[in-house]
């Protein structure tokens, strides 16, 4: 997609909002969103911006690894820390509500660290992509005054990619990414042992050239969810027998490949629809 006049002047648009902020702290996961924006805040705002990374058994150590380097890498000021949501009993309830819970909490730390190093705003990398599903986090986010940039740019998710790849970001085409109690369904409570399993089982299939993938925990049964592109590889027999002996090593006593493949939020769909 060539820069339309149209995404050009959403890029614009980001820019004034950002530039409009004085301090500024990044909720930084190391995907593609919160990266371009903590990259872009740091080009308006330089040292007046601090990236942040939420360190818990609920995010893969290759997404935390991630966002350090990106950090690094491109000299921006940046911070992890513990955001305990395993410490609390309605996240690990797993209610419809365990997003609001987990989002609370971590934005409770993020506003410690703003005042301890008076820090004006925080914003996080929520797109207009992410106003068409099911997200209790955006009320956590909304009655803690974090601003959502993107959102007031209308930029979509694949707005954001082209121009993170635009302007040289290597994580520009990074698997859409969410926590992994995300992979347990509602009512089943998240433990840190299922955290572990499902970790384990996505890096088997990430170290077999499997992206944009998912591993349910359903109990005894891993539900494994591939894009299209993958369900002619994963059915080569060799390589079909290699994944089930390793998930059954890690835990689960069987492991089913999910016809309809990857959906984003597919999850949600237990959920009364209103």
């Amino acid at each position: 997609m060539a820069e339309r006049p149209l995404l050009k002047a959403k890029k614009e648009r980001l820019f004034e909002i950002l530039s409009d902020l004085d301090t500024l702290l990044v909720a930084f996961s190391g995907g593609v969103d919160s990266a371009f924006l903590l990259f872009v805040a740091n080009e308006v705002l330089g040292e007046g911006v601090l990236g942040v990374t939420a360190v818990s058994p609920i995010h893969p150590a290759e997404e935390t690894e991630t966002a350090i380097r990106f950090a690094e890498r491109h000299r921006i000021r940046h911070l992890s820390v513990d955001s305990h949501e395993m410490s609390l009993p309605e996240f690990l309830a797993n209610g419809p509500d365990r997003c609001y819970h987990c989002k609370k909490a971590l934005l409770d730390r993020l506003k410690q660290v703003a005042a301890e190093r008076s820090i004006s705003h925080i914003v996080h990398g929520a797109n207009t992509d992410d106003l068409h599903d099911y997200r209790p986090g955006f009320r956590a986010a909304e009655e803690a005054g974090v601003l959502s940039p993107f959102i007031r740019a209308e930029l979509s998710k694949e707005e954001i990619r082209f121009l993170a790849r635009q302007m040289g970001l290597s994580v520009w085409n990074r698997p859409a990414a969410a926590c992994l109690a995300s992979r347990i369904p509602y009512g089943s409570p998240v433990t840190e042992s299922k955290l572990q399993m499902i970790e384990a089982a996505e890096t088997v299939l990430t170290d077999r050239g499997f992206k944009g993938m998912r591993v349910r925990h359903h109990d005894s049964v891993a539900r494994i969810e591939l894009p299209g592109e993958g369900f002619g590889r994963v059915l080569d027999t060799q390589l079909r027998t290699e994944i089930v002996e390793k998930l059954q090593e890690i835990g689960f006593t069987h492991v089913a490949l999910d016809l309809e493949g990857y959906v984003s939020g597919k999850m949600n769909r237990e959920l009364p629809q209103k």
